[in-house]
């Protein structure tokens, strides 16, 4: 394995550990929270997402980027926390209502690699990315 490969693979568990520390470690509590916080942009400023952890409560993010992958849309979301130094990775799914989606966690960790991957390219001129 490359050394780029296992800063990779350490930086997707470190999103991974911050996800479940947001909305736990049940990915059915998880996939239920961000369900019910989805479509709770704040009105003021449409790069902020809130979302609603397993507890109600709320917790800021700045929405960075929506980046299409197989067919599927994924939200590269950065907490509003001052101490935030990683993102997380959501993929949007319809509700079937035309002013709400949901957002669930990513099982695959590959798929979470790719878009991380996708991202880090796009935005390697605007943001500076530890390995």
């Amino acid at each position: 394995m490359k050394k780029e490969d296992k800063n990779l693979d350490k930086t997707v568990k470190e999103m991974e550990s911050m996800f479940e520390e947001l909305f736990g470690s049940s990915d059915e509590k998880a996939d239920t929270a961000a369900t019910e916080a989805a479509g709770e942009a704040d009105e003021l400023d449409d790069s902020v997402v809130i979302l609603n952890d397993e507890n109600g409560n709320e917790i800021r993010f700045e929405f960075l980027d929506l980046i299409e992958y197989q067919g599927e849309e994924y939200v590269v979301l950065l907490p509003e926390d001052e101490d935030a130094e990683e993102v997380v990775i959501l993929k949007v799914e319809d509700t079937g209502s035309s002013d709400e989606e949901a957002y669930v966690s990513v099982d695959n960790e590959y798929t979470l690699q790719t878009i991380f991957e996708i991202f880090k390219e796009k935005f390697r001129d605007i943001f500076t990315f530890l390995d």
